[in-house]
C-alpha cells in the first residue's frame, strides 16, 4: 500500500510541476472547437464587398438585437449609430478574440472578452430568441443529460475561458514569446544613488 501511495504522490507531483500543460490544452481545445464556429457565425454578420465589416448584414442586426429588428420590419434604417456600433463591435470581437486566443497573444484579456461575449450570446439567445422557453435547448445541470445547448455547452465554455484568464496563454504562446523580450526585462539595473 505504501508503494501506491509513493507512486501516486510521485505522479501528482509531477502534474503540479506540469504548469504548461492546462493552457496549452486549454488553448488547443478552444481552436479545435470554438475557433472555427466563432469564425462562421461572424461572416455572416458581414455586409456585401470589401468593407463588409463596416456595413454588417440584415442577419447581423436579427442575431444580435432580434426582438428590435422584429419591431422594426427588419428594416435597418430604422437602427442608429448605438445599434450599428454595438453589431460591429460584436463581430470585430467574434473575429479577433478567438484570434488572439490561439496564437495566445493578450491571452487573459481575450479570454475574458470572449467570456463576456459568451455570456452577452447566451442572455440573447435565452431572452432575445426566446430559447428560455425551449426546454431541451436550455436544459438543465444535473439531470444526466450533457448536451443542451445554453446550460451544458456554455458552462464548459465559460471554463476553458476561464482557465485561459486564470493561467495565461502557457509557455508555447506570443504572450511568453514578448515576455520574454520586453524591454523591462533586458534592462540593466538602474545604479544605486548616494
Amino acid at each position: 500500500m505504501n508503494t501506491l501511495i509513493r507512486i501516486h504522490h510521485a505522479a501528482a507531483t509531477a502534474l503540479e510541476r506540469a504548469d504548461w500543460l492546462l493552457p496549452t490544452l486549454a488553448r488547443l481545445l478552444f481552436a479545435a472547437i470554438l475557433l472555427i464556429y466563432f469564425w462562421k457565425s461572424a461572416l455572416t454578420k458581414l455586409g456585401d464587398g470589401v468593407f463588409g465589416l463596416f456595413s454588417p448584414s440584415t442577419g447581423a442586426y436579427a442575431q444580435i438585437f432580434p426582438r428590435a429588428m422584429e419591431a422594426a420590419g427588419y428594416d435597418i434604417s430604422q437602427f442608429g449609430l448605438f445599434h450599428w456600433a454595438v453589431v460591429t463591435a460584436g463581430t470585430v470581437g467574434e473575429f479577433l478574440l478567438p484570434v488572439l486566443i490561439v496564437l495566445g497573444l493578450l491571452t487573459r484579456l481575450a479570454a475574458l472578452g470572449m467570456t463576456g461575449f459568451v455570456i452577452v450570446m447566451t442572455l440573447t439567445d435565452l431572452y432575445g430568441h426566446g430559447v428560455i422557453s425551449e426546454p431541451a435547448s436550455l436544459g438543465a445541470w444535473f439531470d444526466g443529460t450533457p448536451g443542451s445547448i445554453i446550460l451544458d455547452q456554455r458552462a464548459l465554455w465559460v471554463f476553458l475561458l476561464v482557465t485561459l484568464v486564470i493561467k495565461g496563454a502557457g509557455p508555447l504562446s506570443l504572450d511568453r514569446l514578448l515576455s520574454n523580450r520586453s524591454p523591462a526585462r533586458d534592462a540593466a539595473p538602474l545604479p544605486a544613488s548616494d
